[in-house]
């Protein structure tokens, strides 16, 4: 029997004890370590072919984090390091990231309602705790449309979200009732929000009165205060109004719906273990 030479004495008298014990020849040996290799590499690529796909198909807003999470929903379980490398090296994909704030300083004081919540976002159970702020977004036509939305701070779902031509406390009013009629008014609520003069006006004041909602207020001149409303909204223009063009204003407003329902039910979400805002919801 003639073998190849080898460096490393242990392979040798390995192959060679192979073939004396079980007559399976080195040339049997390195055919079965190269067909092994040739699963592992069409594995490997059948994983950068899902990899692609998944980032792709969320408009190329996830992560390594998050994508580890969309691969073992395909029965692929990754470490961190290894999808990190797979997607930045390999495959050169990187993620929109969020534009950094800069620095704030709270104003002078103006308090209307008392800040309840002082930065303390974990609440342990739904219902409890609501945040809500407004954002703007150009239309086709160059006026800005206004949109309110509600998250939950419990698993920071977005209960209610509505886009409006005006920014003002109907809009604000109508966002609240459609985000009560959701959740089947629930008691006990506190809303958390800015100092902003749709929230303090006299009649989002009654409307909340009138449905037993404790109304919270962060600081004047401190958006740290409400810190998840930021977060909510930095997502939704990186993963949404910054990666798309609008032809029209009906649709922007429909594709505001589609986000709220990617945002909840697909994108996975740091605050909640990396499980979906729904997920959370109902775990």
């Amino acid at each position: 029997m003639v073998y190849r030479f080898i460096d490393n004495n242990k392979e040798y008298f390995c192959l060679r004890w192979l073939d004396r014990k079980f007559g399976i020849s080195p040339n049997g040996y390195y055919n079965y370590l190269e067909n092994n290799k040739r699963e592992y590499y069409e594995q490997r690529d059948a994983i950068y072919e899902r990899i692609k796909y998944i980032f792709y198909n969320n408009n190329r807003t996830i992560g390594h984090r998050p994508m580890r999470v969309f691969l073992s929903r395909y029965g692929i379980h990754l470490s961190k390091t290894t999808v990190h490398k797979y997607m930045n090296k390999v495959l050169n994909l990187a993620a929109v990231i969020m534009r950094k704030k800069p620095g704030y300083s709270a104003g002078k004081k103006h308090k209307i309602f008392d800040n309840l919540l002082k930065q303390n976002f974990t609440v342990d159970d739904k219902n409890k705790i609501w945040c809500t702020d407004f954002t703007y977004m150009r239309q086709p036509n160059g006026r800005f449309r206004y949109n309110c939305t509600i998250i939950d701070l419990y698993d920071r779902s977005a209960i209610a979200s509505v886009n409006s031509d005006f920014i003002n406390s109907d809009l604000a009013i109508k966002t609240l009732t459609k985000a009560l009629e959701q959740e089947k008014y629930p008691k006990n609520l506190i809303l958390h929000s800015d100092q902003g003069g749709q929230f303090a006006s006299w009649d989002f004041v009654m409307f909340c009165k009138k449905n037993s909602i404790t109304q919270s207020m962060s600081r004047s001149g401190c958006p740290y205060d409400n810190a998840p409303m930021e977060r909510f909204y930095n997502t939704f223009k990186r993963c949404f109004y910054y990666r798309f063009t609008f032809e029209s204003v009906e649709m922007l407003d429909e594709m505001t719906k589609e986000y709220v329902n990617w945002y909840n039910y697909v994108r996975p979400h740091s605050y909640n273990d990396y499980l979906t805002p729904m997920e959370a919801r109902f775990n």
